[in-house]
């Protein structure tokens, strides 16, 4: 008997102008509209078909949570950076419009926590450029084909990859960059595809990266992560069409080889996986054998309340999801707009879980991803000399300060780890360095 492959819907996208008049379409506001078309001269947007269908309640926009998520605000910009962009275009000046957007977009600080400076290879004879290696064990892999995603959430620290600025791209020219540089470093045990998202990559240039890994001589990598949103923005990826078997079947062969196989799914919102597309999606995915984690920042408008994730969290975990980090918003790109106080963040990570069974407690938060590694807020204590952030790293350059218990004085108003100071003389030395 001859299987029948199902045909893949046909993905399109809008972004630019068409993005301006879909938002114009769909509300009937003008403002809404020409927000659009002022914020995204500066920060990329861009949604796909399926997103705009499935996930928007458009009689509740602006207000919906899935287009705070996905659509301009004329918020995500200060009011002087707005009202210079509206000029230039108002003028029609091409060039002075060019330079007012370039400057915005290098006081957006494109690429936070160190990571040009830090994390990309630098001493060695290949050119490192797509590849950051920040953490002993782990290697993140930029494949110049998947520097792109099928929508762009509004909040993306990564942001930079997807403006027209070479300068500002992270991305590898081959699969033979990343084996090199894993031959020099048998200390790698996990590499993370990321970008963008991989999986808008045709299959057969996924295996380019994946199949390599599989060879005696990269026997020391155990662990294979992909950083992805197809789920939300695109479930046809693997439901659907000759590429959908191809990459669950390349999966499956991971994951039969011995590798421990990890999609790191992006869901910010329970709509994201209210829709049959979307949890079919996520039961072929968990078939392969591969283990579905989940991550996402905590930002206002669009999950800035404990009963959202309690809900994001618990459908998760009634997909096979394993809830794994909520992060901070890092200090990049729209944060003005979604940023929170790190201790409002701690308020909803804790509303979120007291609710929970062990299970959606496997989620660790707050979690800053900032330039000496991942620092955990536990808590607000009381000390001697007043209130205290309780804070740990999860991951850190210097894998000596992993774990070990330190403190931060309270800042209602902080909501990065460079506006924290150390509590005392003992804490200072989590605090050294210009690196922060």
């Amino acid at each position: 008997m001859t299987l029948t492959v199902e045909s893949e819907p046909t993905l399109r996208t809008i972004s630019g102008r068409r993005l301006r008049d879909l938002v114009l379409d769909r509300t009937g506001d003008s403002s809404l509209a020409h927000e659009v078309d002022v914020v995204s001269q500066v920060l990329p947007f861009k949604v796909s078909s399926y997103v705009v269908e499935e996930l928007i309640d458009w009689g509740q926009a602006p207000e919906d949570a899935m287009y705070r998520l996905l659509f301009p605000h004329r918020d995500m910009l200060p009011p002087e950076d707005f009202a210079a962009v509206e000029q230039a275009m108002r003028e029609q000046d091409r060039a002075g419009l060019r330079a007012t957007v370039d400057g915005i977009r290098d006081r957006l600080n494109p690429h936070p926590g160190d990571q040009l400076a830090l994390n990309v290879p630098q001493s060695e004879d290949t050119d490192g450029w797509g590849l950051q290696h920040k953490y002993h064990e782990t290697l993140l892999v930029f494949p110049r084909q998947g520097q792109t995603c099928h929508s762009y959430c509004g909040y993306c620290f990564r942001w930079a990859q997807f403006v027209d600025r070479s300068d500002l791209r992270l991305a590898v020219s081959g699969p033979e960059v990343m084996t090199q540089h894993l031959l020099r470093h048998p200390e790698v045990t996990d590499v993370l595809l990321t970008g963008g998202d991989p999986l808008v990559m045709r299959t057969e240039l996924i295996e380019q990266y994946l199949r390599p890994l599989l060879r005696p001589e990269h026997e020391h990598v155990q662990t294979v992560r992909i950083g992805t949103k197809a789920v939300s923005f695109w479930p046809h990826r693997v439901l659907a069409g000759q590429q959908a078997e191809d990459l669950l079947t390349l999966l499956s062969q991971l994951v039969d080889a011995g590798k421990h196989v990890a999609l790191m799914l992006h869901l910010s919102h329970p709509a994201e996986l209210a829709t049959d597309a979307a949890r079919r999606a996520l039961r072929r995915l968990a078939d392969t054998g591969a283990v579905l984690r989940s991550q996402a920042p905590v930002v206002r408008h669009v999950n800035d309340d404990p009963d959202v994730w309690a809900r994001l969290w618990k459908d998760q975990v009634r997909n096979g999801i394993v809830p794994y980090y909520m992060f901070v918003e890092r200090d990049t790109g729209a944060r003005r707009y979604f940023g929170l106080p790190l201790a409002r963040a701690l308020e909803i990570y804790r509303g979120a879980v007291k609710g929970l069974s062990g299970l959606g407690r496997s989620a660790r938060g707050p979690v800053m991803s900032a330039s000496p590694g991942k620092v955990a807020i536990d808590g607000v204590v009381q000390l001697h000399q007043g209130p205290a952030f309780a804070l740990r790293f999860l991951q850190h350059r210097d894998p000596e300060l992993v774990g070990r218990p330190f403190h931060a004085v309270f800042d209602p108003v902080a909501q990065w780890w460079d506006e924290l100071r150390p509590y005392s003389e003992h804490d200072r030395e989590f605090f050294a360095g210009a690196a922060r």
